[in-house]
């Protein structure tokens, strides 16, 4: 199974279209966030109806840029996995939305445990089934970056993810995790077993990556690549 991901759009909506083939090759799309132009959020809903015309299965949080409310519209193009836990093909898929406060500036910015409470349905989910076997198959969408070397890198000496994040994953090992919000983060690592994607910001730079799955004879998912690339 592919994905296409991507992250920050920041309604630059005719970059999408540079991705039309890439689009056609996914099977999925996942997008980690900012579907409007920073400080102008009316912009978001053109930037929405601009993706959803490009695949029939997308799965997609809020950015810091996107006002709180908009998540009803994402609900409506049903689209959301903010809050929520949804299967397609045999992966499970969560996600949480927002950036970490930083300016107080920016629309959607929430503490680091506003954040992760946003995945209480995967805790919930693994407690009353006594099943953390969910995990294994388990992609976590997140608009904030995990701290890490990579995906969360504003410069080499300034991480601007969460603590918080990456002690979560850590523990709970997911097959793996999209985020985006930093734009210089573009990369890929690994926390454990966990394969992280920051694509970047595909609004501003062009930068999307593929994240490939495939089931193994265990029964779980295994990441098979993982990779960026630029539009051109």
């Amino acid at each position: 199974m592919k994905f296409l991901v991507i992250s920050d759009l920041h309604a630059a909506n005719d970059r999408l279209d540079s991705l039309d083939s890439q689009f056609k090759e996914a099977d999925a799309v996942l997008f980690a966030g900012d579907f409007a132009e920073c400080f102008k959020p009316e912009t978001g809903r053109q930037a929405l109806e601009t993706l959803c015309k490009k695949h029939e299965n997308i799965f997609a949080v809020l950015g810091n840029c996107d006002n709180e409310d908009f998540l009803e519209d994402l609900d409506e193009q049903d689209v959301n996995v903010e809050k929520a836990l949804v299967f397609h093909e045999g992966i499970a898929i969560a996600g949480a939305g927002g950036g970490s406060r930083f300016t107080g500036k920016t629309e959607f910015e929430r503490t680091e445990e506003e954040i992760l409470s946003d995945f209480d349905i995967v805790n919930n989910s693994v407690e009353q089934s006594g099943d953390s076997s969910l995990w294994r198959n388990l992609i976590l969408i997140c608009h904030n970056p995990p701290k890490a070397g990579v995906v969360d890198a504003v410069n080499p000496e300034l991480h601007a993810g969460s603590q918080k994040f990456y002690d979560y994953i850590k523990e709970n090992q997911p097959l793996a995790v999209i985020c985006g919000h930093i734009h210089e983060g573009v990369g890929i690592e690994k926390i454990g077993n966990t394969t992280v994607i920051n694509p970047g910001s595909v609004g501003e730079k062009g930068t999307y990556a593929w994240l490939e799955v495939e089931k193994a004879d265990d029964g779980f998912f295994k990441v098979v690549k993982a990779e960026i690339s630029v539009a051109k």
